[in-house]
């Protein structure tokens, strides 16, 4: 799994070479659909804060003013939103199908980050997952893996 995390980053980093941030940037779009699902809740935690620049340092080299720059450009970008279409419908267009199911295991990652998942959430990332052409059966998978990954039982609220 994490060789397609890797992989889907390094795609995303490939099409966006520069460190400059273009209103277009899909790694302003990743970022600021990150933001929905972690406001999906009411409470963006400060967990899921830091597992979003831990994964966007990681994935796309930033640190520092960089990384700042992107979460600050992302945090308005989703604030302009009215839903998630405008992001998914740039993600698909941009992202091939795995580069998409890596997308919502990261989605999922990032929900899990505060070692709960509310209904809120569950509903932001099927919604997501839905737009983005992952299947029901796919997303659970993934949701799965990273309640896995963050140590907690995979099968809870099925």
């Amino acid at each position: 799994m994490f060789e397609r995390l890797q992989a889907f980053f390094q795609g995303l980093a490939q099409q966006s070479e520069s460190a400059a941030l273009a209103p277009d940037d899909p790694r302003i779009t990743v970022a600021a659909l990150c933001f929905q699902i972690m406001e999906a809740d009411g409470v963006v935690r400060d967990r899921e804060r830091r597992k979003l620049e831990e994964i966007l340092k990681e994935k796309y080299g930033l640190d520092g003013a960089a990384l700042q720059k992107l979460m600050v450009a992302a945090q308005a970008a989703e604030s302009d939103a009215v839903d998630y279409y405008r992001f998914t419908t740039a993600l698909k267009r941009q992202l091939d199908v795995d580069q998409r199911l890596n997308l919502v295991g990261i989605l999922w990652d990032i929900v899990y980050a505060d070692g709960d998942r509310s209904e809120m959430e569950d509903h932001a990332i099927w919604r997501v997952a839905e737009l983005l052409g992952i299947s029901q059966r796919e997303s659970i998978h993934l949701r799965q893996e990273a309640a896995y990954r963050a140590g907690l039982d995979a099968t809870q609220d099925d």
